[in-house]
């Protein structure tokens, strides 16, 4: 679960980069619209994946043994 919602918040900061800097919503063009259905589930699933990671934040680190 850890490593889908870095992957998914890797997604919302790529495609807020591509907003900042060209004005392309990657995720908006894929769906038809900022206020379509499939771009509005994978905004929502990208701000729970962001949640989650806040979690990883404060999370402790155990090391593996061999």
């Amino acid at each position: 679960m850890d490593k889908t919602a870095l992957a998914l918040t890797v997604i919302g900061g790529l495609n807020w980069g591509l907003v900042a800097l060209f004005r392309f919503d990657l995720v908006a063009w894929l769906f038809g619209s900022s206020a379509a259905l499939g771009s509005r589930i994978v905004y929502g699933l990208i701000g729970l994946a962001a949640l989650w990671c806040v979690g990883l934040l404060f999370k402790r680190i155990e090391p593996h043994h061999a």
